[in-house]
C-alpha cells in the first residue's frame, strides 16, 4: 500500500493504495464518484475520462499512485450549487445523449477541448472526441452541444 494524496472537484483526500489500483476504480469505489464510468478497461471507449490537472485523461489507464498530489476533476465536479455546467446544459438542450454511459467522459473531454482552445470548429471538435464512443448518438448532437459552448458555428 502507498499514501496518496488527492484533491478531488476540490476536497483533498488521503488514502492508502494498492500500487496496481487504477484511478478508475479509485474514484468510484473508494470515493464514491460513480460519474466516472469504467466501459473497456482497456482505453479505447472514454467512458472514464476525468480531467487531471486540467488535462483529459482516461483514468482506467492511470494508476492512483501516479495521481499523487493532482487535482482531479470528475462529472460530479462540473455542477456547481446543483447548478448544471454550460456543457452539461447544453447535452440536456441538444439531447446529446440516451443512455447516458458515455456522457460524464464525453462532457469532460469536450471540456478539455474548449478549455485549451482546441474546440475551434465542428471538425476539431469532431476529431478531438474521437478517443470517446457512443454507441447510441451518432455523435452530432454532441458535437452541436459542444460547438455551442465554445461558440463555434462550423
Amino acid at each position: 500500500m502507498r499514501r496518496v494524496s488527492l484533491t478531488v472537484n476540490g476536497t483533498g483526500h488521503e488514502l492508502d493504495v494498492e500500487p496496481r489500483e487504477l484511478l478508475a476504480y479509485v474514484l468510484r469505489e473508494r470515493l464514491g464518484m460513480t460519474g466516472t464510468n469504467v466501459g473497456c478497461d482497456t482505453s479505447s471507449c472514454g467512458s472514464c475520462t476525468v480531467l487531471v490537472n486540467g488535462e483529459s485523461v482516461k483514468s482506467c489507464t492511470m494508476l492512483g499512485v501516479q495521481a499523487d498530489g493532482m487535482e482531479i476533476t470528475t462529472i460530479e465536479g462540473l455542477a456547481v450549487n446543483g447548478e448544471l455546467h454550460r456543457l452539461q446544459q447544453a447535452f440536456h438542450d441538444h439531447h446529446a445523449l440516451q443512455c447516458g454511459f458515455c456522457t460524464p467522459g464525453m462532457v469532460l473531454a469536450a471540456a478539455s477541448l474548449i478549455e485549451h482552445g482546441e474546440a475551434t470548429s465542428k471538425a476539431a471538435i469532431r476529431e478531438g472526441l474521437e478517443g470517446n464512443l457512443c454507441r447510441c448518438t451518432g455523435y452530432h448532437n454532441i458535437v452541436e452541444a459542444v460547438a455551442e459552448v465554445a461558440g463555434v458555428t462550423s
